[in-house]
């Protein structure tokens, strides 16, 4: 009789602690766009904000508990609030997934392209594209920046 009660009371505690697993995977969860910025407001108390994979997002602080979360690479990670004192204020979980708006992807064996169309096509960067087409197409956006930057340049007077 005493095995079954601990049997019974350990399958209650694994019930309770299942259910207290799936009450903190019911946490927020923010969606992002990969390479898109996302404004958020800080919870209150809030004194310093980490990103648990800065690979994946990156937090910047603003005035009057404005965040910008900027989604950098594919993947989950999560984003904690801390008060002064270090004590957890909020957990939120950042889920970066792939921006489709906008954009048509051309797949040649197992070779990808991706091609922003708004409204005409042409060559965009998104990771998992094949490596040359990727390169290449880097490549050309970043000496048409170069360029940009460089006609911008007032000449200094002497």
């Amino acid at each position: 009789m005493t095995i079954r009660s601990s049997a019974k009371i350990g399958f209650a505690s694994a019930f309770c602690f299942a259910l207290s697993l799936s009450a903190a995977s019911a946490q927020d969860v923010i969606a992002l766009q990969l390479d898109r910025a996302t404004v958020i407001r800080a919870p209150a108390k809030t004194t310093t904000m980490v990103v648990g994979n800065p690979a994946i997002a990156d937090v910047s602080v603003q005035k009057n508990g404005v965040i910008v979360l900027t989604a950098k690479s594919y993947g989950e990670t999560n984003l904690l609030a801390l008060d002064s004192e270090g004590q957890l204020v909020s957990e939120t979980w950042l889920k970066v997934q792939a921006s489709v708006r906008g954009n048509m992807i051309v797949t040649r064996g197992v070779e990808r392209e991706t091609h922003s169309c708004t409204p005409n096509c042409v060559p965009t960067m998104t990771l998992g594209d094949n490596q040359k087409y990727f390169t290449e197409t880097g490549g050309q956006a970043a000496i048409r920046n170069n360029n940009a930057a460089g006609s911008a340049a007032v000449p200094q007077s002497r």
